[in-house]
């Protein structure tokens, strides 16, 4: 029986300046962005209560929040501390496929132990050593397993058995499944569909017909079924990053402090761990928040931001305007035998 585990660190970024800096415990505090410009990249607990959130621009969470402490993104020290927490979870499993920084999935099918005894000792080994919290969902596969880490929030878990699966994904509200937004959630709302389970009634031709190629993937999801494996790093023909907006971002101007801070954490990646690596192309994908994707792309033998932001504006035309709920940068490497589509991290 397989068991996934994901682990989701608690406001990875904003908990990390709280350690370094125990002033700023206990108030409402975000990472990102400028007082003028930009958007958060993360906002800790405190600051949520206000309604700030990731992606949000500056000037509107200070609105929100006006005492609302703002800290500069430093890359370098996430790295740090996501590559400790990455080697915790070397301890327990080889079966490592990390999404971002702050989360992971991990398959631990080949351990005697409860998938949530085991998720317990690698958020105590987490914290004892980082001093940060993780939260953690257990399942069969790995789209419950997201699911349900987000259940006990902050430094919590939650386990959902293989019997439970059906249930449990039956009562969930359409917008906990994996890329259903709020234009998703009201348009499935205009024929009756709240939840999951009122998605099953639905065959699989409506929803073809209805979604397309989505649709097929909506049936498959509304009853937990989920057959992806986790996949461990391997030579990677490419190497990128991306962003799931938590609110559709409706400008590309909004889009550029995002994709800046995206292309921080690119070049960190390929200084860090691909130095010896020759670059052949660079890449801009964007998922609009009707669903449909888009990449731009151009050889080019380095990163050069520039270039980033015309590729951005390329491929934000395409979309005649749509929001845009989801943005990538990445790499290409040069490889002549190389034959797959590049990949990125997450898919939100």
């Amino acid at each position: 029986m397989r068991k996934i585990i994901h682990i989701d660190m608690d406001c990875f970024y904003a908990a990390i300046e709280e350690r370094e800096n125990p002033a700023l415990r206990g108030r409402p505090l975000a990472v990102g962005g400028s007082r003028r410009r930009g958007v958060l990249t993360t906002a800790n607990y405190e600051a949520r209560k206000y309604g700030c959130r990731s992606a949000m621009p500056v000037f509107k969470a200070l609105e929100l929040c006006p005492h609302l402490i703002l800290v500069p993104v430093r890359f370098d020290l996430y790295r740090a501390e996501s590559a400790r927490i990455r080697a915790i979870f070397g301890r327990f499993t080889d079966a490592i496929e990390p999404l971002s920084l702050d989360e992971a999935y991990l398959d631990v099918s080949h351990l005697q132990s409860d998938g949530s005894v085991i998720a317990r000792e690698i958020r105590t080994q987490i914290r004892e050593e980082t001093g940060l919290t993780a939260s953690a969902g257990i399942a069969p596969n790995k789209m419950v397993a997201k699911i349900a880490s987000d259940w006990n929030k902050p430094d919590g878990q939650f386990q959902v058995t293989e019997k439970e699966v059906d249930a449990f994904v039956a009562a969930l509200p359409v917008g906990r499944l994996w890329g259903v937004g709020r234009r998703g959630r009201e348009e499935l709302a205009t024929f009756g569909v709240e939840t999951c389970a009122d998605l099953r009634k639905f065959d699989r031709i409506e929803l073809a017909k209805r979604f397309g190629k989505w649709g097929l993937e909506l049936w498959n999801l509304c009853r937990g079924i989920d057959d992806r494996p986790v996949r461990p790093d391997r030579t990677r023909k490419s190497i990128g990053s991306e962003e799931t907006f938590s609110e559709n971002v409706l400008t590309a101007q909004a889009a550029l402090p995002p994709m800046r801070a995206l292309l921080e954490g690119l070049k960190e990646d390929l200084s860090r761990h691909h130095s010896d690596r020759v670059v052949k192309g660079l890449v801009v994908k964007l998922k609009f928040s009707d669903f449909t994707r888009t990449t731009a792309e151009r050889a080019h033998p380095r990163i050069d931001e520039e270039i980033f932001e015309e590729l951005l504006m390329e491929a934000w035309k395409r979309g005649g305007g749509k929001p845009v709920r989801l943005i990538g940068v990445a790499l290409r490497f040069e490889d002549p035998d190389a034959a797959e589509q590049m990949e990125f991290f997450g898919g939100g």
